[in-house]
């Protein structure tokens, strides 16, 4: 399988580097994996594409062929054969592995920090630059004259030492 997407990428062709993109993806889950039940099934790959792999960061644990992906795309399943709600899965991923596993981390506590910074930051510099446009517009042209008289008889008298 690898050595076909590596030959797909090096021909360099769009649509063999589209095609290598889309079957890593879709063989992310093995078989062995997939539930018997088609909504137990759908409801967990729904999950699975919201948790972040903790090896690739960036992503999905259903795009993902880390072991650790596959290790919590069996949790999850798990889970969801166990009776628990999608919530509830959620919930215990979260708690044993903290909330970075969250694709889409929550809003609240800490976290609203981190979602205002973007726009905060991009406000501060649009104030900036707003004061540095303002402070330049603002100050006196430069003397164009050049050097004053007395400038002149100095610049003269180190140049004749």
């Amino acid at each position: 399988m690898k050595a076909l997407l590596l030959s797909l990428l090096l021909l360099g062709s769009a649509s063999g580097v589209v095609l290598g993109v889309f079957a890593g993806a879709a063989y992310a889950v093995q078989p062995d994996e997939v539930l018997d039940d088609p909504a137990l099934e759908a409801r967990a790959r729904a999950l699975s594409k919201g948790l972040r792999c903790l090896v690739c960061q960036n992503e999905s644990i259903d795009e993902s062929n880390a072991s650790l992906a596959r290790d919590l795309r069996i949790l999850v399943r798990e889970r969801l054969v166990a009776g628990d709600n999608d919530q509830e899965a959620i919930d215990f991923i979260v708690e044993r592995y903290g909330e970075f596993v969250l694709l889409q981390p929550s809003m609240g506590g800490a976290n609203i920090l981190l979602w205002a910074a973007g726009p905060l930051m991009l406000l501060l510099a649009l104030a900036m630059g707003v004061f540095y446009v303002r402070g330049r517009a603002a100050a006196p042209p430069e003397d164009e004259a050049g050097l004053s008289e007395q400038e002149q008889a100095r610049l003269r008298d180190i140049l004749n030492e």
